[in-house]
């Protein structure tokens, strides 16, 4: 399984929307030659804020991707377009559900879920998102998927699926009626949900797609 993860995000500068959306569609062709990169995903997050996940073994391939063709690209263009400079997270994979093969449908809805464990219960809010992954392999249109402990110690999911019918049906299903019922036992912050569009998306096949 994966174990280690980035999230970037990216305050793009009025106008230069479109811009910023072929520049991340055309990075995936850069990240096909990085055999360490198991997931990679270009995301709109709203109107005037892009971003990227992507997820490795270890930090070997964490690393190695850091000093890569992207993370130049994006230092090179900064301050052509963006507002400031790339906010990179670095992201703890707890548990994954990655696709045996390169799904049929293009993915282009995602989620990012993340929340802050009740005080004295990091144990149990880590578990809580370990034990979502068998959950979430039943759920054939949720393609892949993320368990997270953050770099500021809250906890995390983000996935993604094809269509606005697969998010939906995630979001109705067995993980947000768990987490509801374990809120006041778990949960030390209203969770903050955001939906968010897939533009671009490679997967690097090992053999290994349940973690």
């Amino acid at each position: 399984m994966t174990s280690r993860a980035l999230l970037v995000r990216l305050e793009v500068k009025p106008g230069m929307e479109a811009t910023v959306e072929d520049f991340l569609v055309t990075a995936r062709r850069q990240v096909t030659q990085e055999p360490q990169t198991r997931a990679w995903f270009a995301l709109r997050f709203s109107r005037s804020q892009y971003g990227i996940f992507d997820a490795f073994d270890d930090d070997a391939g964490r690393n190695a991707h850091l000093d890569g063709a992207v993370a130049a690209a994006l230092r090179a263009k900064s301050t052509e377009l963006f507002v400031r400079a790339p906010v990179i997270e670095r992201v703890e994979v707890l548990a994954d559900k990655l696709p045996a093969t390169p799904p049929a449908t293009a993915d282009t809805k995602g989620l990012l879920l993340t929340f802050r464990a009740k005080t004295n219960h990091d144990a149990q809010a880590e578990q809580f998102v370990r034990d979502a992954q068998p959950w979430v392999r039943d759920e054939p249109k949720t393609t892949s998927w993320f368990a997270l402990r953050m770099e500021n110690g809250d906890y995390g999911i983000f996935d993604v699926f094809p269509d606005q019918g697969g998010r939906f049906s995630h979001l109705t299903g067995h993980v947000p009626r768990e987490l509801a019922t374990h809120a006041l036992s778990l949960l030390g912050s209203i969770p903050d949900l955001t939906m968010l569009d897939v533009i671009a998306e490679h997967f690097q096949q090992t053999g290994d797609a349940t973690g």
